[in-house]
């Protein structure tokens, strides 16, 4: 059994993720700011009122996980705020870089004492951080914050594998959520996915982009 910990676990991705990790006997933590019933009724431990862009939360959330060992820690928090050229709010793009960048690279730093040889870290990114793959435009800041978490995942992989801890930047493809309209995938399908590739992550395949289908994607 692995001792996992979500964040952003109270719906869509982030729950699928909880429930189907804890239906194959893991231990879950889940971190939230609000607890959703369904994350309540999980069986999953819960840490709720946790900000992954507030320092102060952050930690909270270290002293409430004490010097337990981590096995996985999944950065799966994030948010969309729509924009377009003309009218773009930067303030709005700023709250994307705080939650989807700066989040994962606190949360990761806040628990690296807890985790230990052999532990894994996955931050759920987005394939429209891609600069190659970017055939589109639109949604400036939340392209930007996904190709700076890219930027972070990778410097996370050299700060981390001289402790022989990997870490993988993951898409979760087009998921059906309140961040896409409900437009896609099931999170159900996408959480399958991610917990696969999580599964494969080496210290040989570290620092690498994946989509949850399973094939890699360009920077």
């Amino acid at each position: 059994m692995s001792t996992v910990v979500i964040t952003g676990c109270n719906r869509g991705i982030g729950l699928q993720l909880a429930l189907q990790l804890l239906a194959r006997g893991d231990g879950v933590i889940g971190v939230c700011r609000h607890a959703s019933d369904e994350l309540a009724a999980s069986g999953a431990r819960i840490i709720d009122g946790i900000d992954v862009a507030d320092g102060e939360s952050i930690e909270r959330l270290k002293q409430e996980i004490g010097d337990l060992p981590i096995d996985v820690l999944i950065n799966n928090a994030g948010i969309l705020r729509g924009d377009s050229f003309g009218e773009l709010d930067y303030d709005a793009m700023l709250e994307q870089y705080r939650v989807n960048t700066l989040g994962p690279l606190r949360v990761t730093e806040a628990l690296a004492p807890n985790l230990h040889e052999g532990s894994k870290v996955a931050i759920v990114s987005s394939r429209v951080g891609s600069i190659d793959d970017n055939s589109s435009g639109g949604n400036w800041g939340y392209r930007a914050s996904k190709t700076a978490v890219n930027m972070v995942g990778t410097n996370l992989m050299h700060e981390l594998r001289p402790r022989k801890i990997a870490v993988a930047l993951l898409h979760p493809g087009l998921v059906a959520t309140d961040m896409t309209g409900h437009t896609g995938i099931t999170p159900a399908a996408s959480a399958r996915g991610l917990i696969e590739r999580i599964d494969e992550l080496t210290l040989g395949n570290s620092g690498t982009f994946w989509h949850a289908e399973g094939y890699e994607l360009p920077w």
